[in-house]
């Protein structure tokens, strides 16, 4: 389970007499086990910002992150072991297969070698990277990448899963093959967090959604709480309506 509470971060301004600029202010929620947790909003809502707080790669200026009990602030060590994030970055090691990317992460995390294999070859499975997990991953499709930094992510079986905007730039086929990915890893009762400003995906896979604009959660709920409390029938049209702007949604 990953708590976020009260979360603030802010930027210095682009001028030297500008104000800063806040891109995440009193930010708060809970991701439960067994369920995914869908943090949505246009770009430039504060989603990417907030998660990497919960990842511990930036340091909130006010508020906690707790994961699994542990505070995120006391102890970043215990936190990131049991985390598993791809990142909004999806850099991988050109020179290296598939395959040796992972790996080399499993290594990181003080795996041996037998469990680096097994591990492999059920994320392989699951991700159904078969065809390219012993090529070298110059050359790589925007799919193929991403799949190989999802299992490079989760080579150590985290309880936690931390995904940003997972399915950008994938087509239908890919796109689908990680719903289903995504969903496998809800069964398998760990705590999932995505980011996302594209409605379809979150309808499709989220159990929760918070809505964020302007650095600020402006809902929060199931999707049925959040068409209840827009007064609208249509999931999209609850998030206009929330978010108090449909230039908003194309921002």
């Amino acid at each position: 389970m990953i708590v976020a509470e009260r979360l603030r971060k802010t930027f210095p301004g682009k001028g030297k007499d500008t104000a800063p600029v806040i891109a995440v202010d009193d930010v708060g929620f809970t991701a439960h086990d067994g369920q995914i947790t869908g943090l949505l909003g246009p770009n430039g809502a504060g989603k990417t910002t907030t998660l990497r707080m919960l990842y511990t790669l930036m340091t909130p200026e006010t508020g906690k992150v707790v994961v699994d009990g542990v505070d995120a602030a006391a102890d970043p060590d215990t936190v990131r072991r049991g985390l598993g994030v791809l990142p909004d970055a999806r850099g991988v090691y050109k020179r290296l297969t598939a395959r040796e990317n992972i790996a080399y992460f499993g290594q990181l995390h003080g795996m041996d070698a037998a469990a680096i294999d097994a591990r492999i070859a059920r994320l392989a499975e699951a991700l159904q990277m078969d065809d390219f997990l012993d090529r070298p991953t110059e050359g790589f499709s925007q799919g193929q990448r991403t799949k190989t930094a999802i299992a490079r992510a989760l080579v150590h079986d985290p309880r936690n899963v931390i995904l940003d905007e997972p399915t950008n730039g994938l087509d239908v086929m890919t796109t689908r093959g990680l719903r289903g990915f995504l969903k496998q890893l809800r069964a398998e009762g760990r705590c999932v967090i995505f980011s996302s400003h594209i409605m379809q995906e979150v309808a499709a896979l989220c159990d929760r959604i918070v809505i964020v604009a302007q650095g600020r959660v402006v809902a929060q709920g199931t999707p049925d709480e959040l068409r209840a409390q827009a007064g609208q029938s249509n999931l999209e049209d609850a998030f206009v309506a929330l978010i108090g702007s449909e230039e908003g949604l194309h921002a």
